[in-house]
C-alpha cells in the first residue's frame, strides 16, 4: 500500500531528518534510494514531506544510513563510545583476508585494518563497484589497486581515496601481502558484500562485524 500523505501544510520531522541523514553518509538521493530498495521519486517526496514513510522504509533507511529508527524519528541518539581498544578488536577472517575495526559502528564511516595474503586468494579477482566513497592508506607490503581503466601499484605509506562507484579491485603485490587501514562510507549492505563482494562470499560464512563493499 502507498505512504500516506501528510496533512496540508504539515512538514513530518522525518522528512528533513532523512534528508540530513543522507547527506551525512555521502549519497545522492539516486544513490540511497537504490540501497534502500526505493524509486528515487518515492525517495523525494518522503524528503520533502509529500509522504509519510511506513515502519519497512524506516528500517531499510535506517540500514541504508548506518543509524536507528529512533533517530529517524528525530529521537536523541546515545552516546556513542569514541574509543577502540585492541582488546575489542577481534579479528575476524574470511576468503583468505583478515579484518579488525579500527573504528566504532553505527558511524557515517567504517574503518579497517585489513591484512591481504599472498596472492591467489578468490578476493583478488572481485571487481567491486557501489555507492559511497573508500580511502585506503597501506602500512607493509605492496597493493595493486585497479582502479577504472588504471592501475596503481602502492607500497608502504601509499594512500587512495576514490568515489567506489569506479570499479576497482585490490590485490596484493609481491609475497609478503600487504595490511592497510581501509574506511568507507557504505554502510547499507549486508556485512559480506563490501569487503568481499558477492562472488567471493559465496560459499564463505559472513564474517561478524565485517562491513561490506
Amino acid at each position: 500500500m502507498p505512504d500516506p500523505a501528510p496533512a496540508p501544510g504539515d512538514l513530518p520531522s522525518v522528512a528533513p531528518t532523512l534528508r540530513a541523514l543522507r547527506h551525512r553518509a555521502g549519497l545522492t538521493l539516486e544513490a540511497a534510494a537504490r540501497a534502500a530498495e526505493l524509486s528515487p521519486a518515492h525517495l523525494s517526496r518522503l524528503e520533502t514531506g509529500h509522504r509519510q514513510p511506513s515502519l519497512p522504509v524506516l528500517l531499510g533507511l535506517a540500514r541504508v544510513y548506518g543509524t536507528t529508527v529512533s533517530e529517524l524519528l528525530g529521537e536523541t541518539a546515545p552516546d556513542r563510545e569514541a574509543v577502540v581498544r585492541a582488546a575489542d578488536a577481534p579479528e575476524t577472517r574470511a576468503g583468505g583476508w583478515s579484518y579488525r575495526p579500527a573504528g566504532a559502528p553505527g558511524r557515517a564511516m567504517q574503518a579497517l585494518k585489513v591484512r591481504i595474503p599472498l596472492s591467489g586468494g578468490p578476493q583478488d579477482q572481485v571487481v567491486r563497484v557501489h555507492p559511497g566513497e573508500e580511502w585506503l592508506h597501506v602500512l607493509t607490503g605492496r597493493l595493486r589497486l585497479d582502479l577504472g581503466d588504471t592501475t596503481h601499484l602502492l607500497g608502504p605509506g601509499d594512500s587512495a581515496h576514490f568515489d567506489s562507484l569506479t570499479p576497482h579491485r585490490l590485490a596484493p603485490d609481491g609475497p609478503d601481502g600487504a595490511e592497510l587501514l581501509f574506511v568507507h562510507t557504505l554502510l547499507q549492505s549486508p556485512t559480506a558484500a563490501l569487503c568481499l563482494g558477492p562472488e567471493a562470499n559465496a560459499g564463505h560464512p559472513t564474517p561478524s562485524g565485517v562491513p561490506t563493499s
